[in-house]
């Protein structure tokens, strides 16, 4: 055989080869394909790969000394997909799902809509024993899944509702507003703490993928969680309430109604606020539809927060301010004295006073909550200047705290006037029992506990606030956060007379002489404010120590009759427990 024979003969078998092999792999490719693609597509169907959300644990809270107020715990929550669950387990599994009628009605609603692949949470927080029986009879509840999640755990000795606020599932409302960062089943801050500091508390979700079969139900972790995405931790907030305060303030309102707010004079810091009646945020958490009217509609309104939302007439607190007003519009001295006989005629109505004072200057005035001098003092300076001053310690007005249920109040003017009673239809003789904090006028006592905050500090203060800043949850730094500051300019020599009658109505032989302490000088001004649908409200505002003010408070108990009673006393309880807590602490940081 020649040269050019055999390599004619080697080119044939080498492309004879390749034939063979392209024809046996496209043979191969076409029974794949086409011959055996039905086999192919139902395995590929009864497996696939699901990327499951993880939620991420909140920030936990702390307060001012990083001791935990609100923290986090396991637990499971009951999901349901209306597309795959089988109505029959309504009765074959009904004693292990508890189903409530409501529940019910959503699953098969669910079912006949677009919205049926979407997971429904049917219960949050079920106990062990349902999360063992799902598990055990999986392969028969189809579309029934139990989902881990963390937990809200309130079991750290402060009730502190109206602070921290709850959670909910979110609403379409605020999904359309979020950029998805949240689907449908989450929950987001609702009120309080939680909602003002959503962004920093919520963090990051995770991701797990797993393998499922066409019934949605778990097979096994994709690649053994080799890609799965952990989940990022939400943000810690410290806030400036302190634990034993807090919860002195609570237990002084157990049975009844009212509100405590304490403040840190200089820097605005809320040390404490409560609120009552008040609610369970452990047993809202996991509350059934019903559970949850029973709660809204709940005649004592337990879920409005009366610290910042409810307003009350200020009654008698409102004497120190009107003396400042009365000073800095030259209408009174210090010296200025009257002649109380137990209150004042004006045109056809008599003014009461709660005594026959007798002489009265500016510091007995306040001593004894004299009404006489403030009525007579009112008709001198006038409408204005009450007004101009009501305003600058912030009445009629939001103090911006940093939770949004907050409300205003009522400082009536000239325009409210009109509207209410026609142009140049009212007359001094209308407004004099603004004098004495009564009449249309209405304050918060979180705005009670600025006003005093700024009497104590000199005029300076800080927007009232409830947290001090956060912990970042990668870097462990605390970063503080920054309130705007509030200063109103007064007088220090007029200031000085109107804090030495605060001084004397505690001290000396005023309205709140019960509640002298030999060891912690405290600044007072009773208050009982009407109500035209029941016992007065007691009022007490006050301030300690006196010449070096570390706290201010703000007591409002409802129906419950005279500020010096029943608010004067749970003021010093909640100045005691604060300072005393100061004074430990220091004590322990000398040894």
């Amino acid at each position: 055989m020649s040269n050019e024979e055999g390599k004619a003969l080697r080119y044939s078998i080498y492309f004879s080869t390749i034939l063979i092999i392209v024809t046996a792999l496209t043979l191969q490719l076409i029974r794949i394909q086409i011959l055996n693609s039905g086999k192919f597509k139902i395995k590929a169907n009864e497996n696939s790969v699901k990327a499951l959300p993880v939620a991420a644990p909140r920030g936990v809270i702390f307060d001012r000394n990083f001791n935990l107020l609100v923290g986090n715990k396991p637990s499971y929550n009951l999901v349901v997909i209306p597309a795959y669950f089988d109505t029959s387990s309504f009765t074959r599994f009904g004693k292990l799902l508890e189903f409530s009628k409501e529940t019910k009605l959503e699953i098969v609603r669910a079912k006949r809509k677009y919205s049926k692949f979407k997971p429904i949470i049917v219960r949050r927080d079920i106990p062990f024993d349902v999360v063992s029986g799902v598990n055990e009879y999986g392969d028969e509840l189809t579309g029934v899944k139990v989902e881990f999640v963390p937990k809200r755990d309130y079991a750290y000795g402060v009730n502190g509702a109206h602070i921290f606020g709850y959670l909910q599932e979110i609403t379409a409302d605020e999904l359309k507003n979020t950029k998805g960062e949240y689907v449908g089943g989450d929950e987001i801050g609702a009120s309080g703490i939680e909602k003002y500091y959503e962004k920093y508390l919520r963090g990051k979700k995770g991701k797990k993928l797993v393998v499922v079969n066409s019934r949605q139900q778990y097979i096994r972790d994709f690649r053994n969680g080799a890609m799965d995405v952990p989940p990022e931790k939400g943000d810690d907030i410290v806030l400036s309430i302190d634990k034993k305060t807090q919860i002195a303030a609570e237990n002084a309102l157990k049975g009844k109604k009212g509100a405590i707010v304490a403040i840190d004079p200089k820097t605005g810091e809320i040390i404490a606020m409560a609120s009552a009646p008040t609610f369970s945020l452990s047993k809202l958490s996991v509350a059934s539809p019903s559970e949850w009217r029973a709660i809204v509609f709940n005649k004592d309104k337990p879920l409005f927060n009366r610290a910042t939302m409810s307003a009350y007439p200020p009654g008698s607190t409102i004497k120190p301010l009107e003396a400042l007003a009365g000073l800095s519009a030259k209408s009174v001295t210090p010296r200025t004295t009257i002649i109380c006989k137990g209150g004042l005629q004006y045109g056809d109505r008599f003014f009461g006073c709660d005594h026959v004072h007798g002489k009265v200057n500016m510091v007995k005035s306040i001593e004894e909550s004299c009404n006489t001098y403030y009525y007579l003092l009112f008709l001198k300076m006038g409408f204005a200047p009450w007004l101009d001053f009501t305003r600058r310690f912030g009445f009629g007005r939001k103090t911006h705290i940093d939770i949004y249920e907050e409300k205003k109040g009522l400082l009536p003017d000239s325009a409210y006037y009109n509207k209410r009673y026609g142009r140049h239809r009212w007359n001094k003789g209308l407004l004099l029992s603004l004098s004495i904090g009564q009449g249309e006028v209405s304050v918060t006592p979180l705005q009670l506990a600025k006003y005093t905050a700024l009497l104590a500090s000199g005029g300076k203060t800080v927007v009232p606030h409830l947290a001090k800043g956060f912990i970042d949850n990668k870097t462990n730094a605390f970063h503080p956060f920054s309130f705007d500051s509030v200063k109103i300019n007064l007088n220090k020599n007029d200031l000085a007379i109107v804090k030495k009658g605060m001084f004397e109505v505690v001290n000396g032989e005023g309205t709140a002489t019960n509640i002298k302490d030999a060891y912690i000088p405290i600044a007072g001004k009773t208050g009982t404010a009407q109500n035209p649908h029941g016992e007065n409200h007691a009022i007490f505002i006050a301030y300690a120590p006196a010449d070096n003010p570390k706290i201010a408070v703000a007591v409002v108990i409802e129906n419950a009759g005279y500020g010096s009673t029943h608010a004067a006393p749970v003021a010093h309880k909640i100045i005691r427990t604060y300072l005393r807590n100061m004074l430990h602490k220091k004590a322990r940081r000398v040894k």
